[in-house]
């Protein structure tokens, strides 16, 4: 009897981890979400609902390097394949746009897909801008919206650039992303 309470039990908190990150997810603390996602990860790897809603909150919670592995898992059902590639254009695009910043590559000659993720539409800004004398500091404002604007610039550590993208309303700051 003990046997089959502790199996019970083991199924049910193995059942309900996608629930929880679901849950996290709804109540928008993406970081817990992505985090508790990450530490079971591998016991998922075969379920594509798990491995999507992984990778959004990882999206959501500015963690693009984790994207990687569902990148490659998600391959058996459209929905999936549409989702890996969406997470690829934002995975490439990430990686093109901190290159080019750190090693003044041109981005003018990539014709990419682009998203409504913040970072798509920061490299777009930065691809339109052609070959160009290195700044510090770049200023875009969203066509779309008058009102919104976006900093991107290079933040020095002691051991790795970062690559930081400042969200403005008005001249209010919304969300600072950091990526490396």
């Amino acid at each position: 009897m003990k046997i089959f309470i502790i199996f019970f039990l083991a199924i049910n908190l193995y059942s309900n981890v996608k629930q929880d990150i679901l849950n996290l997810y709804q109540n928008k603390k993406y970081e817990d979400a992505c985090n508790l996602g990450f530490e079971k990860f591998s016991r998922h790897t075969k379920d594509e609902e798990y491995l999507s809603l992984y990778a959004f909150s990882c999206l959501k919670a500015d963690y693009i390097d984790r994207l990687a592995l569902p990148i490659a898992m998600l391959k058996l059902s459209p929905e999936a394949r549409a989702n890996s590639a969406y997470f690829s254009v934002i995975f490439m695009q990430k990686k093109l746009l901190y290159h080019a910043l750190l090693d003044d590559n041109d981005l003018s000659k990539f014709n990419l897909p682009t998203t409504d993720y913040v970072l798509s539409k920061v490299f777009e800004f930065y691809a339109k801008l052609g070959k160009h004398e290195k700044r510090t500091l770049y200023i875009f404002d969203d066509p779309s919206n008058n009102k919104v604007s976006y900093k991107l610039y290079l933040e020095k550590d002691y051991k790795i650039s970062k690559m930081v993208i400042e969200e403005y309303y008005d001249t209010m700051l919304i969300k600072r992303h950091i990526y490396w």
